[in-house]
């Protein structure tokens, strides 16, 4: 068992398998979305050049997939646990918004959030629905794109700043539902791990990144972190 009040810092780390656990469909690996849809007619700044309403409708039906879907147990214990204490961060990989809907504030996003659009001269706006309200902005009539890192993107600087923050200055890293072989996410127990924090992974399979990790527990996030956590499951 864990208690929180042992740490100055925690930092949940989450990637694909953690919304998977909520039936939302992955983008990788076996029956992910990029097994079924070809990324560079979807999921690229030249996709939406050549056809933006065609790429605004594919994460219309990422969206209605997403809403769907419900947050698990592990979303909901990792949120109880930020309401009690305020040192608590999530980091994810994951654009769907679980974490949110399950509770969570204090939550940064590295690949961005399907309930953002942007406008290159009017800035981010949030739109939460199976459709987009608009496809342009109400500014200057321009289309707005997904406030999303596509492939080719770069992510942005002050996100990945702020991230390592946290990070490189946490006396616990939970890593839960990540392969970590995307860059630069897949540095981040490295940095947890040689400023000297107790690294855990929760994943079900070994990652090559296992052997940065302090504890593995090779199980589903809803079960795995009621065993770290069981003070935090409600009766």
């Amino acid at each position: 068992m864990i208690n929180p009040k042992d740490h100055k810092q925690i930092v949940f780390f989450t990637g694909a398998g953690m919304s998977a656990e909520s039936g939302v469909p992955t983008y990788r690996g076996k029956g992910g979305v990029w097994s079924r849809y070809n990324y560079e007619d979807y999921a690229c700044r030249a996709a939406f050049e050549r056809d933006p309403e065609k790429v605004l409708k594919f994460h219309e039906l990422r969206r209605k997939a997403a809403l769907k879907c419900k947050p698990h147990d592990g979303h909901t214990l990792i949120s109880r646990i930020e309401q009690v204490f305020p040192h608590v961060t999530v980091v994810t990989q994951n654009i769907d918004g679980m974490h949110q809907r399950a509770g969570s504030r204090k939550v940064i996003e590295l690949h961005g959030s399907l309930w953002r659009l942007r406008c290159p001269d009017h800035g981010i706006s949030e739109d939460i629905g199976e459709t987009y309200k608009s496809y342009s902005c109400e500014k200057c009539g321009g289309w707005l794109r997904p406030d999303i890192v596509w492939f080719g993107d770069a992510l942005d600087r002050e996100v990945i700043r702020e991230a390592t923050n946290y990070i490189g200055t946490c006396d616990l890293f939970i890593s839960i539902g990540t392969s970590g072989v995307v860059h630069p996410a897949a540095g981040f127990p490295s940095i947890a791990n040689a400023n000297g924090a107790l690294c855990i992974e929760i994943n079900p399979e070994a990652t090559p990144l296992s052997y940065l990790f302090n504890k593995h527990i090779r199980e589903p996030a809803g079960t795995a972190l009621f065993k770290l956590f069981p003070q935090f499951q409600q009766q």
